[in-house]
């Protein structure tokens, strides 16, 4: 990521959570907004996922919207739903996770009212907490901006599979989003999305300017949003 890299949200983040203070859960009303705005407002946000004794903890800096039927990006294009996607077309605050190229799973936040087949891809984490754990599961040193710089790597790092699609993120579960201080915003199109024409050009991509765990370094002129 072009640009000095700043640690300054994570490390007072870490110091809270040695302290111990008290995460506090998103709860179902910032999930039911506009796909838009709950992809924005996500980036700075935490994913947490309490393991009974182990806690795993990173701060979500790359999250992109997807907004069927009408972008032919998402999932529910021209109003497809089948058994893979079904969770998109219900309540928010639930996750949709699904597998990919036959070898990864990947995230997403249910957004919108019921029948709005709108889902947040989250798409980077900076690790905050329990990161040798995430480290031993991906097989490689907890410094290494890989750890997490990616939807199916992310997933792996946290344990995040089939089991959790359709969990209810704000219903006091083991795995759910945590209030956080806001940061810096950038848009930028959607990365892997070529095949969907006009909508591929869409800034729908929300990243943390400057964190080296962003996926991929937004291209061309940033807007600030």
């Amino acid at each position: 990521m072009p640009g000095r890299t700043t640690h300054t949200h994570s490390d007072a983040l870490r110091r809270s959570h040695d302290e111990g203070s008290e995460r506090r859960r998103l709860a179902r009303e910032f999930y039911a907004r506009p796909v838009l705005r709950v992809a924005r407002d996500c980036v700075g946000k935490l994913l947490v996922h309490d393991l009974g004794g182990r806690v795993l903890v990173g701060r979500i800096v790359e999250a992109e919207a997807y907004r069927g039927p009408e972008d032919l990006a998402a999932h529910s294009a021209r109003g497809r739903r089948t058994p893979r996607n079904e969770a998109m077309w219900g309540e928010a605050g639930h996750a949709y996770v699904f597998f990919v190229y036959g070898q990864h799973w990947h995230l997403n936040l249910v957004t919108g009212a019921p029948g709005e087949p709108h889902a947040v891809l989250i798409r980077a984490v900076e690790p905050v907490e329990g990161t040798e754990l995430m480290a031993r599961r991906r097989g490689m040193s907890a410094d290494r901006r890989e750890l997490t710089n990616g939807p199916g790597k992310l997933c792996v790092a946290f344990g995040i599979d089939r089991r959790y699609d359709r969990f209810d993120l704000a219903g006091g579960g083991a795995l759910y989003l945590a209030d956080a201080p806001k940061t810096r915003v950038v848009r930028a199109r959607r990365v892997g999305i070529d095949y969907a024409g006009a909508w591929a050009e869409r800034p729908w991509r929300f990243c943390e300017a400057g964190n080296r765990y962003v996926s991929r370094a937004p291209e061309g002129r940033l807007r600030d949003k």
